[in-house]
């Protein structure tokens, strides 16, 4: 058999051609390799250079492995397969058994005793969604939409500072290297593909862990899912339940009224899921990339080892400075989510009270669950900067306590009817402050309402204790109406005009006369 005189016998070269084939497709790859040839690049010299074993079997093994790491991308700044992929396999980390049918039961029953129980508590009506018990890996599809949404602008950004900093990297490189990568045309495409599959790897894990932990789709304070649904996860409950002193129906009913308390805010609030995750997004779209770091995370590591490049990466990327703009946003959702829990905190408190005898340890557990945060929540800050955690809980309890105790429970939900009327981060740290500033504020329109009301219906003389006919005090009586006798004129006072002050001598026609 002859040799086509193009290839020549080598394994360095068929290796690092079947490489290109892996990386850039067939016909990108012979492009090449017929460029690398004209320029007289030696093949041998550069599979050392990339440092490609020389092993067959070794060699198509890292092939799969790029293949792996670079496939089903999409074309978009995150690789949503690979993110899926991993995000379940770390939710089944330790197991993830399927919800029986038993399971399924309880948590449907303690989700409609939860509607129940909110009846007494909230003006808000229950949420009509679907009641469910879900596995881990459940959570995982159901959530992973929102996590798409808030995730996409920021994967955009580090996969475009990976692309600059690997493509700086090649700098350092051996010049048949430089020298391939400005033939290679679809050299940033693949940077890109392969900064997609780094977040991809960082998300996914970072939702898996959240999938081991989260109780329910609200656990996090984020509304995870667009459509009103309620539900439990079976296994992550009863981890929880474990150590506590408290009853397991009792500790699953008390998490039901949780959830389904934030099912009800999320339904009938139309405004509050689109403004939180607008703060989520308008604090991404700001997120500056330290590149520093990230070159100190590609330096040295091999870009085919998936776990090499997820643990580089698990340090974090981002600049620790923040814009005034970020800085204002990490305000406004501090602030919202606060709001949110306070508020789910008290109706579930006032719920549970009558029927719950560990309700008040329990409260307190999971304060402590969401003041310390778990390990979920540090990945997520480590990947998109920001911690999800209410750090002003107790303040918005507090406030939404005393303002149900001074108004009424109506006119405490009432508040959520605009944004507009939600307390500001000055006015949590002074809940009876803001409670007595409505309060008068209520009232400065209930007069002006019962003022408006009786001028309309012609009271409003009555209201000020005189008859409706009664001319205001200092004015001048009409003719005919009690006037002063002066002529059927009504000509009276010393200035002849009509409407003028009477004399004191004048003689009343109301007086009894001899």
């Amino acid at each position: 058999m002859s040799q086509d005189p193009a290839r020549p016998e080598g394994g360095e070269q068929n290796s690092w051609e079947e490489l290109l084939r892996s990386m850039m497709g067939p016909e990108a790859a012979e492009e090449a390799m017929r460029a690398m040839r004209a320029s007289g690049l030696d093949p041998e010299a550069m599979s050392r250079a990339a440092g490609l074993p020389t092993d067959r079997n070794q060699l198509m093994m890292m092939l799969s492995q790029m293949q792996q790491l670079l496939s089903s991308g999409g074309g978009g700044p995150v690789n949503w397969s690979l993110a899926q992929n991993l995000a379940r396999q770390t939710a089944h980390t330790g197991g993830d058994p399927s919800v029986t049918a038993a399971e399924a039961e309880q948590v449907r029953s303690a989700l409609t005793v939860a509607d129940l129980w909110l009846d007494a508590a909230t003006e808000l009506a229950p949420a009509g969604g679907r009641q469910e018990a879900w596995s881990r890996a459940d959570w995982v599809e159901r959530t992973l939409p929102t996590w798409k949404r808030l995730s996409e602008p920021v994967a955009a950004s580090v996969a475009q500072a990976l692309a600059d900093t690997i493509a700086a990297q090649s700098e350092h490189m051996p010049p048949e290297m430089q020298a391939l990568a400005q033939q290679m045309g679809a050299a940033e495409g693949m940077l890109r593909q392969l900064g997609g599959a780094v977040f991809g790897m960082q998300l996914g894990q970072a939702v898996g862990t959240l999938a081991r932990e989260a109780f329910g789709p609200a656990d996090t304070g984020l509304p995870l899912v667009e459509q009103p649904v309620s539900a439990l996860v079976p296994a992550n409950v009863a981890a929880f339940t474990e150590g506590l002193d408290a009853p397991a129906e009792e500790v699953r009913l008390f998490l039901a009224v949780r959830e389904v308390a934030h099912a009800r805010l999320f339904a009938h609030v139309p405004w509050l899921r689109a403004h939180l995750l607008g703060i989520v997004a308008s604090y991404a779209g700001e997120i500056t990339i330290d590149t520093e770091a990230m070159e100190e995370a590609v330096r040295g590591i091999d870009p085919t080892n998936p776990e090499q490049l997820r643990e580089a990466f698990s340090g974090g990327v981002f600049a620790l400075e923040q814009s005034p703009a970020q800085k204002a946003a990490l305000v406004r959702l501090e602030t919202a989510l606060a709001l949110v829990e306070g508020w789910v905190e008290e109706v579930t408190a006032q719920a549970v009270a009558p029927h719950l005898p560990h309700a008040v340890p329990l409260r307190e557990m999971l304060r402590r669950r969401r003041a310390t945060g778990g390990p979920a929540e540090q990945t997520f800050a480590t990947l998109v900067g920001l911690e999800l955690r209410p750090r002003r809980l107790r303040e918005a309890a507090t406030l939404w306590a005393r303002l149900g105790e001074a108004r009424g429970v109506e006119t405490r939900d009432r508040l959520w009817s605009h944004p507009d009327l939600m307390p500001t981060p000055e006015e949590l740290d002074n809940p009876d402050g803001f409670v007595a500033s409505r309060q008068a504020a209520r009232a400065a329109e209930e007069d002006v309402d019962a003022a408006l009301a009786a001028l309309l219906d012609g009271t409003l003389a009555d209201e000020a204790g005189q008859s409706p006919h009664d001319p205001a005090p200092g004015a001048s009586p009409s003719p005919g109406s009690g006037s002063p006798a002066g002529g059927s004129g009504g000509s009276s006072g010393s200035g002849g005009e009509p409407g003028g002050d009477r004399t004191e001598d004048a003689p009343d026609d109301d007086a009894p006369r001899g």
